[in-house]
């Protein structure tokens, strides 16, 4: 599934301005997560149309991009972000980062890998886990 990422400079209204393009847009954010560089910060969001998205922004003038990620659907029980990042790490899999998506009764962790596909694989393979698509998550 596709992540959009988007570097803007910390300071007031920023923020602000892509979630205006983005409502401008019809484009509904699904999930968000911003992390803080210094001068700069980093804002990943999952969109419901990420091209559009990207367009819409990189023609305002942000830095955007497009990044593939893998979106993992996770039960509600001790220990399940352990197992799964457990497999990942025993399989020579690097984490790149994550964050969490949740709605109601459902919850999804959102991943960068250093091998996405690898991962992918290794996760349907093993059967105890969910890999969701882009229309699962946008559906949670």
């Amino acid at each position: 599934m596709k992540q959009l990422t988007v570097f803007i400079e910390n300071r007031i209204g920023r923020l602000e301005e892509v979630t205006t393009i983005l409502a401008q847009n019809n484009i509904n954010i699904v999930s968000i997560s911003l992390s803080d560089t210094g001068e700069y910060g980093m804002l990943r969001l999952l969109v419901s149309q990420p091209a559009e998205a990207c367009k819409a922004l990189s023609e305002s003038g942000f830095s955007a991009m497009l990044t593939d990620v893998v979106a993992v659907k996770l039960v509600h029980h001790f220990g399940e972000l352990n197992r799964l990042t457990n497999t990942i790490s025993s399989n020579g899999i690097d984490i790149k980062y994550m964050y969490a998506l949740q709605s109601g009764e459902d919850a999804a962790i959102i991943l960068k890998t250093s091998d996405d596909a690898r991962c992918k694989e290794l996760l349907k393979a093993k059967g105890d886990f969910e890999v969701l698509r882009a229309v699962d998550v946008y559906n949670l």
